[in-house]
């Protein structure tokens, strides 16, 4: 679920933080960019867990620049995130919270907040679009509550508007959110309310 560039279409990235291929998230996440490319958007997809780069050291070594200086395979998604005009993050919730391929993939975007916070090098403002999909076994919506907060931290960041977000509890078995159509619609319709 890939697509190129093109100029004249709405660019939306799909990044999933399940360690899991074919799980719930995923699931939701490709609804979401079917959703997307529905109404003509080019999307791209990355999946964390296939990546391969180390958490953020907090060595200073952005404090200059506001560029981060470990080279692995973020530097490829950074350029995709700046690029885009929408990102969704899916992620399922462990312990109340984002899984470790969520947290480590928004650490590393210290680097980030020092250009814009620091340096003052970026403009203030928002010009992205982001939205948050997320699965839980957890019915509360309480449960939701933390990842929300370190999502918008994130969104914010990166000049991205918090725009939707769908929690999905009482998820038990990998593909379950098929059973239901009413969510998986509204995954769908998040996608597509990016290109608007």
């Amino acid at each position: 679920m890939s697509g190129k560039r093109d100029h004249n279409k709405i660019r939306v990235l799909g990044i999933s933080a399940s360690p899991r291929k074919c799980g719930s998230t995923d699931i939701l996440i490709d609804k979401a960019l079917d959703g997307a490319i529905s109404c003509g958007a080019a999307v791209d997809k990355i999946m964390l867990n296939g990546l391969y780069f180390a958490s953020c050291q907090e060595c200073g070594g952005c404090s200059k620049s506001g560029i981060c200086i470990l080279r692995d395979d973020m530097t490829a998604v950074y350029k995709k995130v700046e690029k885009s005009d929408a990102i969704i993050l899916a992620s399922p919730i462990f312990f109340a919270n984002l899984t470790a391929q969520a947290k480590a993939f928004i650490d590393r975007f210290h680097c980030v907040w020092v250009y814009k916070n620091v340096l003052k090098k970026a403009p203030a403002g928002t010009f992205k679009k982001g939205a948050f999909i997320c699965v839980s076994e957890i019915e509360k919506r309480s449960y939701f509550e933390n990842s929300r907060s370190v999502v918008k931290a994130f969104f914010s960041t990166i000049g991205a508007e918090y725009r939707s977000e769908i929690y999905s509890g009482g998820i038990k078995n990998p593909g379950d959110v098929l059973k239901n159509k009413q969510l998986v619609n509204s995954a769908f319709m998040l996608g597509k309310s990016l290109c608007e």
